[in-house]
């Protein structure tokens, strides 16, 4: 699985009960959001936009399919100059960051950080991200987008992909980030897959968290019970088109897969027909499962909910085709006090084509990330202190990374 750095003795960087909690009357989300969490109290009087009911643009939001596709093909693409860094991790593997150029010099040092996570085969020209990207930006915060191997013509130099059980390489991401800024403080959001990875990462650093927050988007969380809906009904596209996604990244790598003996069953994996072939093929083997369903209930972040001790924003759709509402684990979230969890009832899979920029600008959600995100850094001027101590354990783990602008 290669070699994953051990931390140890973190702090909490931001608990809850440090961040200010307004002391006026109490807002109601608006009847057509489900707003639930332990920590709904602290956090809703932050979340300003919640009033207002959910409106999905006409037509495009009525169908969860039509949403997702008019999404994907359609949303703008904001023109941002990236510059990109090649990091090279432990195990010879290699990863890669973008940057908005120029903001090195640019953005104070102690500027917030925001690590975005993008969805399986996605990278920093994907539509939701670079909005993403934008909006945070515009509030002077240093943006970074972690394209996993392969994703986002990220280099490939052993026989391994990313994977949702994977985390190495996100720890690493972390240290690596952490010890070029180590007065910042960082956050992260992940969507969908990326979603998954993020949740499973705040659960298993739990109180040695490094991050100040985080925010889930679009997130499976039950890997087996969205596996079951994938393959059903016209949720079969999708299936298709993102197995046709693995298999390009795939074959523009194969000769690193030649020869591989073992359970490996490479020609399935470079002709898969569904993302279940692929991971049969070549991930689940890669990573050390006996069965897809092995892999797939090991890496599913439902079971990291109770875990996680960061503020944690999650925003689902009622009629995700994609991450199934019935996957949410509502009862964990609703049990934690650092997390808040928002439904609409609409937005198909990373669309939320609804809000003041429908239909082709940001998705609904973005204000709404960036208000969470802002409220956790507008908390106590304390907490930069009390995270120093985990930014310096953290540095020791990262002298050996080598990074390569490119």
């Amino acid at each position: 699985m290669g070699s994953v750095p051990a931390f140890h003795n973190f702090r909490l960087l931001r608990p809850i009960a440090s961040l200010h909690v307004s002391t006026e009357t109490m807002p109601n989300p608006h009847p057509s959001l489900a707003v639930t969490g332990g920590a709904r109290d602290a956090f809703l009087p932050a979340l300003k936009t919640l009033d207002r009911p959910y409106s999905p643009f006409p037509v495009v939001g009525w169908n969860p399919h039509v949403e997702t596709i008019f999404a994907a093909f359609f949303r703008s693409l904001p023109d941002v100059r990236l510059k990109r860094e090649c990091l090279r991790t432990k195990d010879e593997g290699s990863v890669a960051l973008d940057w908005v150029s120029g903001d090195h010099q640019q953005l104070p040092s102690d500027s917030p950080i925001l690590i975005l996570l993008p969805g399986l085969t996605g990278g920093s020209e994907d539509t939701y991200v670079r909005q993403m990207l934008l909006r945070a930006r515009s509030k002077g915060w240093r943006v970074v987008v972690f394209n996993s191997r392969g994703c986002g013509d990220s280099p490939v130099t052993t026989p391994q992909f990313y994977s949702a059980s994977y985390l190495g390489d996100i720890r690493e991401v972390v240290a690596h980030i952490t010890t070029r800024y180590p007065t910042a403080n960082l956050y992260a959001v992940g969507w969908s897959l990326g979603a998954n990875i993020l949740v499973r990462y705040l659960g298993q650093e739990s109180h040695s968290c490094p991050l100040s927050g985080a925010v889930s988007l679009c997130n499976p969380f039950n890997l087996v019970i969205a596996d079951e809906d994938f393959r059903k009904g016209f949720n079969i596209v999708y299936d298709k088109a993102l197995a046709r996604a693995l298999c390009r990244i795939f074959k523009k790598h194969a000769l690193l897969f030649e020869d591989m003996g073992g359970e490996f069953n490479i020609p399935l994996a470079a002709n898969a027909k569904s993302v279940r072939e692929f991971d049969e093929g070549l991930t689940r083997v890669s990573f050390g499962f006996k069965s897809v369903d092995e892999y797939y209930s090991n890496s599913s972040s439902s079971d990291s909910i109770k875990h996680v001790c960061i503020p944690l924003l999650c925003i689902q759709a009622e009629n995700d085709p994609i991450a199934p509402s019935r996957g949410i684990p509502r009862e964990d979230i609703e049990a934690n006090p650092n997390c808040l969890l928002i439904v609409t009832p609409k937005g198909g899979h990373l669309g939320w084509v609804g809000g003041a920029e429908a239909p082709f600008g940001a998705p609904w959600t973005d204000p709404v990330v960036m208000d969470f995100l802002e409220h956790l850094e507008r908390g106590s001027p304390e907490a930069l202190a009390s995270c120093s101590d985990a930014k310096n354990d953290m540095k020791q783990s990262s002298e050996d990374l080598h990074s390569l602008e490119v």
